[in-house]
């Protein structure tokens, strides 16, 4: 190959890709008719199996669809130069043609017997393998230039959707009319209609843009340029786990429709409905599949389908024999075989286009991709087949399991899914997102909430709409909110900004909010940085604390005010000495608040003295509790402290009572002196009685009594002080709250 890659001679431009793309859709959506009704759906198996083909035969007969991809090494050069598309619609259209033929079958049969329709249904088969690996050579790379990367995972979403629609129609039909009569006739309508079906998919594709013949194309790849991919570690990587999965799934998936028949009881119309299931299990989270794909990449969601898998083949063997309920167990495992189909197939082919296959080289890549799953599908095939026909005479019972022919078809499949999991693994990803990070979205907070609130979010017709949506995605708690709350930090409108910082407040640390966050904290819109400083400290990251230390130097005392609080809140103890040393010297109230509440939430015992202080000298009642409160961090804990409070605002004596009733207990046990026991039962029966001058009187006696033998230097600065702002305003609450309080936390034996 040359150094200069190949190009197109007209690529459309990526409006005309989005444009035309419903065109796209379509065409999947009537092949799938033609899928369900012909060669790739549960009733061409029964048919095969009415027509007295031995399993070994209806597994080689199906295994010539994958091996004739083998073509695609010797045709991709040839391909390239006649285009893409071209090549695509002239195959694809010719194999319908050469699936009428398959109408012939009743005839042949009649004439010639059953040898001679083997052999005839073989050429068919041969022809259809053909067209179709030509027509799949050409549709990879063709794909691959008219679906943008940055809608691929949606555009699979909404592909499967409606292919997966119209595939439970199709089926529901097939089901009916395979229930309707028996004989082959039933299997021709099928064909017929499918045929139909298939001509109408033809001409939906021949609108798709892009697709055009390689300029130079003879010069440029050649058939040793099918080797390059070779020398790709990743590509071999994902080549082999594809193999491994394909083995592993394919020869199992291939003959369940005769296993649901045969050993589980099920009808052959039910049979067909169990496929419905599986569509519909697909259909319901294919949108969830691309959704995630196209944000957290393709390979955990690739991953996820593989470990739905792995649960497969159990649930399969676990399926009671001839019950009454075994139908509908059936039906909920293929209904699950769906979402992990879904996740796998969204998954896998997203990180082929977009990460495994260069796009300048896609022609040689696809070429081998494709023959490479002919082999895997090909053997997949025949040795499902072999292994059912050696196992014929397998029955008995293994603890919960009931063995039969299909017991190690299962058994391999299982483990064969085990072993692409861990190859899979060492593939190269296209995001840093790893399995174990994607599960987890699902387990913290509320994800369906989430996922609800971020639909109602696009669809918010207005600010107080938008605004109301940004609030529920932060109270859903849930990374997958992340991405439209910073979606709503950079909206035009103010309110929805603002919204958007306080919603980002209530969720869990995301190096991504945080990072936003300070970007707003260090910019110029001064209300939402002081709402980003307030954020940074409730979110609790330690990433923010560089910021917020440099937000302790803003030119703005209300940022300042906020920084210092946050930084508290985070306990930062590096930040306690300059808080005390501002705190001295601060004139301002805000600040001076801020400084406090930081020491109180840092404990910073230093500051007990200057706390005391600030408190005799404010005047706000909610400012003198709060710097109660920073005080009763620094010698305890706040949830005492704050549930004393409410006692105190609802009964003031009792509560009093109650408490210093509580502490004489304590002292009891610590053999505490006559004189103190007594005291404290006058105090807490003078309260008791609301006399709250000599409860108060009492109170600053037994201070002066047992401060000296049972308090630190910390608590009994504050009880000294306290005693005396008492005398002078025996009804100040929080000199009151703190005084029992620090009576109650600080007690401990004699120092």
């Amino acid at each position: 190959m040359s150094a200069t890659s190949p190009t197109l001679r007209s690529e459309p431009t990526t409006a005309e890709k989005l444009a035309r793309l419903p065109w796209s859709i379509a065409s999947n959506a009537a092949n799938t008719v033609f899928v369900q009704f012909t060669f790739f759906g549960s009733a061409f198996v029964l048919f095969l199996n009415q027509l007295n083909l031995n399993n070994t035969q209806i597994g080689f007969l199906l295994s010539l669809f994958p091996f004739f991809g083998l073509v695609a090494l010797v045709i991709a050069p040839a391909v390239a130069r006649f285009g893409y598309k071209r090549t695509y619609l002239l195959f694809f259209g010719t194999r319908k043609f050469v699936t009428a033929l398959l109408l012939l079958v009743p005839w042949v049969l009649t004439q010639f017997g059953g040898r001679a329709t083997t052999i005839y249904l073989t050429f068919v088969v041969m022809g259809f393998a053909l067209c179709r690996a030509i027509a799949e050579t050409a549709v990879y790379p063709w794909i691959q230039e008219y679906v943008p990367n940055s809608v691929r995972g949606k555009y699979s979403a909404s592909n499967n959707i409606f292919a997966r629609l119209v595939g439970v129609v199709a089926v529901t039909i097939a089901s009916l009319v395979i229930e309707s009569s028996d004989g082959l006739n039933r299997f021709m309508v099928l064909f017929g209609v499918g045929a139909a079906f298939g001509l109408v998919a033809v001409f939906c594709a021949s609108f798709i843009p892009g697709g055009a013949p390689l300029q130079d194309a003879a010069s440029t790849i050649s058939n040793r340029d099918l080797l390059k991919p070779a020398r790709d570690g990743n590509f071999r990587q994902y080549l082999l786990g594809l193999g491994v999965i394909t083995i592993a799934t394919n020869s199992a998936v291939s003959f369940l429709p005769l296993y649901m028949e045969q050993q589980i009881g099920i009808s052959e119309g039910r049979v067909l409905i169990l496929q419905n299931s599986t569509l519909i299990g697909g259909l319901l989270s294919t949108y969830l599949w691309g959704w995630a794909a196209d944000r957290y990449g393709s390979k955990p969601v690739m991953l996820s389908g593989v470990y739905l898998r792995i649960a497969l083949p159990i649930c399969w063997m676990l399926i009671p024999r001839g019950s009454e309920n075994a139908f509908i167990i059936a039906l909920a495992i293929s209904f699950l075989q769906g979402i992990a189909e879904m996740g796998w197939i969204i998954g896998s082919a997203r990180l082929l286009y977009v990460s495994v296959v260069p796009a300048q080289m896609k022609t040689e890549y696809m070429a081998v991709y494709y023959a490479a799953i002919g082999i895997f599908g090909g053997v997949s095939q025949l040795i499902g087949g072999r292994i059912l026909d050696f196992s014929a005479g397998l029955s008995g019972q293994f603890y919960f399991f009931t063995l039969d022919p299909f017991t190690p078809l299962f058994v391999g499949s299982l483990v064969l899914t085990i072993l692409s999991l861990f190859l899979f693994r060492t593939v190269r990803a296209d995001s840093s997102i790893s399995i174990g990070e994607f599960a987890g979205l699902f387990f913290r907070g509320n994800p369906f909430s989430a996922l609800g609130s971020m639909m109602r979010y696009y669809m918010a017709k207005d600010e107080r709409a938008t605004v109301a949506m940004t609030k529920q995605l932060g109270q859903t708690d849930s990374p997958i909110a992340v991405e439209e709350l910073l979606d709503a930090l950079n909206d035009p409108r103010f309110n929805v900004r603002f919204e958007a910082i306080i919603s980002m407040a209530r969720t869990k640390p995301d190096p991504r909010l945080v990072n936003s966050l300070r970007d707003v904290l260090n910019g110029t819109e001064l209300a939402l940085s002081v709402m980003a400083a307030w954020a940074l400290g409730r979110i609790g990251d330690e990433h923010a604390l560089r910021t917020l230390r440099d937000g302790l130097h803003s030119e703005y005392r209300s940022i300042r005010a906020h920084c210092a609080r946050a930084l508290g809140t985070l306990n930062d103890q590096t930040v306690a000495p300059y808080f005390l040393q501002q705190l001295e010297g601060e004139l301002d109230k805000g600040l001076q608040m801020a400084y406090a509440s930081a020491l109180g939430h840092l404990g910073y015992k230093p500051a007990v003295e200057p706390l005391l202080q600030l408190l005799e000298t404010t005047q706000n009642e909610g400012a003198r509790l709060e710097l109660a409160l920073s005080l009763a961090r620094i010698i305890g804990e706040e949830r005492q402290f704050i549930q004393m409070l409410r006692q105190l605002r609802a009964d003031t004596g009792t509560a009093a009572s109650q408490t210093l009733s509580g502490l004489k207990r304590k002292l009891v046990k610590q053999h505490g002196s006559a004189v103190v026991i007594r005291l404290f039962d006058r105090c807490a029966e003078a309260f008791a009685r609301n006399e709250f001058a000599e409860g108060v009187t009492l109170l600053v006696e037994l201070i002066q009594t047992v401060t000296a033998d049972h308090y630190t230097a910390e608590t009994r600065p504050i009880l000294h002080h306290c005693a005396t702002l008492l005398q002078e305003e025996p009804l100040h609450l929080e000199y009151l709250l703190l005084t029992l309080y620090t009576l109650d936390v600080g007690w401990q034996d004699a120092v």
